[in-house]
């Protein structure tokens, strides 16, 4: 079963990705070519792979544990409805998910 997973890149354009369940909302941006550096590889060590979960879908993902919540402290441009991306596995659940890259996001790797 595909899922579809919909990035609002920083500037706001739709950018749609389709993958399987059980793979990581980080490496699914990263495909689609967004700008989600993910310096730490998902370690959550940084908070390079912050997005901004639409307010519909907040609350039907799995909760973030407390070193998730205490690393998007340093997120740019956190929000109350923020995650890492490396910390989200997909589920068939998730089909549709929509998410935000937001417009403080840098990546180094594109620089």
């Amino acid at each position: 079963m595909s899922i579809t997973v919909t990035f609002h890149d920083p500037h706001g354009r739709p950018v749609t990705a389709s993958c399987e369940p059980g793979d990581n909302l980080l490496r699914v941006g990263q495909g689609a070519g967004l700008p989600l550096e993910g310096t730490c590889e998902g370690q959550m060590a940084c908070s390079t792979c912050h997005v901004i979960v639409a307010p519909e879908w907040f609350d039907r993902l799995p909760p973030a544990s407390e070193e998730e919540e205490d690393m998007l402290d340093f997120a740019a441009g956190a929000r109350r409805t923020s995650r890492l991306s490396c910390q989200i596995e997909l589920t068939a659940d998730m089909d549709g998910l929509t998410v935000s890259v937001p417009s403080e996001s840098n990546d180094l790797r594109r620089m």
